[in-house]
């Protein structure tokens, strides 16, 4: 039997290139060139890089100060590590509904739970663009102006995306995220990064994210020298020179790799279109299709099984947070608390897309979706 995994690196000479770099002690340091290139290649003023994106994550929280009881609003659609980085502050992620087609929040809900919220303890709006469809940014920053909150922005699925005409990163918000390596275990490299324009921002993440050691003496193989501060609580979350050589090797692929995914969507959509008990994405502000993720109206537990039978994997964005056992029962949330995202949830299902898929590969996906639906009454 056939087997098509739900992602798989790509990977080729570019990437052993910059690792015996690497290895060899040659060029430049590549967390220096990662953020360089970073930032050339987004926009933005200032780059700081991570072993993981949630990683980059908490280091945005640690920036902006977050303290315990303080209030940060996100989506309930979202990975779990967004809220789990507020609550190691013990501060308390504030949920919010989504709209039911794109899966980001919903404007209206945001409203409504930004006025309900509206106190001093309320620090920033946490935004998620999933599956690589990018959120109102417009109304985001109109509402966070109005009551005096900053916008972090989980960009982990909008890399090399853009808003309007601007790159992700470069809109407005005061820290954006991002992450290599979409695997969430057995990554073969893993890395994250903050972007942000606001030096103040940019000079406490760097201080925090090595220790908060303050030293002269490093010298070009990474030692400290034996005179170093410590002037504050610090973490140890900066990538190493081969994390940071993948990334960089994955960096220059990156229009490539959002070139081949918009070819993919494109074959999903003409196949799937009038496919029974399916629907596929509506695309409502640019999108990059990270993800591509259709709706299966009967049964979408055992479509996904008859379709992992066929040896085709596939996965979940996301299960809906107040669905997961810590914040139902930390929170106590009901079920029915954010009925769009419930909705969604009992539907949504994400197909294979990346760039080693071959059109083959797509049309063999395509083709078994539509036997399966022809079962479902």
């Amino acid at each position: 039997m056939r087997e098509i995994p739900f992602y798989k690196p790509s990977i080729d000479e570019s990437e052993k290139k910059q690792i015996n770099e690497v290895l060899e002690f040659s060029g430049e340091p590549k967390v220096e060139e990662l953020e360089r290139s970073f930032s050339e290649y987004i926009g933005c003023e200032y780059s700081i890089s991570t072993y993981n994106g949630t990683a980059a994550m908490h280091l945005a929280m640690c920036a902006l100060n977050l303290k315990r009881g303080d209030k940060i609003i996100c989506s309930v659609n979202s990975f779990p590590s967004v809220a789990e980085v507020v609550r190691h502050f013990d501060a308390e992620p504030i949920f919010v509904d989504i709209n039911k087609d794109d899966f980001n929040m919903d404007m209206i809900e945001l409203e409504k739970v930004l006025e309900k919220n509206n106190h001093k303890k309320l620090k920033a709006i946490f935004v998620t663009h999933v599956a690589g469809q990018i959120a109102n940014l417009d109304k985001i920053y109109e509402l966070a102006n109005i009551y005096d909150v900053k916008v972090v922005e989980d960009a982990s699925h909008a890399l090399g995306a853009s808003y309007k005409g601007k790159k992700i990163g470069t809109t407005g918000s005061d820290i954006v995220i991002f992450r290599f390596s979409p695997q969430m275990k057995n990554a073969i490299s893993s890395g994250g990064i903050m972007v942000t324009n606001n030096k103040q921002l940019m000079e406490r993440a760097k201080l925090l994210r090595n220790h908060a050691i303050v030293s002269d003496g490093w010298d070009r193989f990474g030692n400290l020298g034996y005179v170093y501060d410590v002037v504050d609580i610090g973490l140890k979350y900066d990538i190493n020179e081969l994390g940071a050589a993948y990334a960089i090797a994955q960096l220059k692929k990156t229009d490539k790799f959002i070139k081949r995914r918009l070819e993919i969507a494109k074959i999903y959509d003409k196949e799937l279109k009038n496919c029974p008990h399916i629907s596929t994405p509506i695309k409502k502000s640019d999108h990059i299709y990270n993800e591509y993720i259709i709706k299966v109206d009967k049964n979408r537990d055992g479509f996904a099984k008859e379709l992992s039978a066929k040896g085709i994997f596939t996965s979940l964005h996301f299960i809906p947070l107040h669905l997961l056992s810590y914040y139902k029962q930390k929170y106590s949330l009901r079920v029915n608390d954010f009925p769009n995202a419930l909705t969604n949830y009992q539907q949504i299902l994400s197909l294979p897309i990346y760039t080693g898929l071959s059109n083959e590969e797509v049309l063999y996906i395509c083709k078994q979706i539509k036997d399966i639906a022809k079962t479902r009454v």
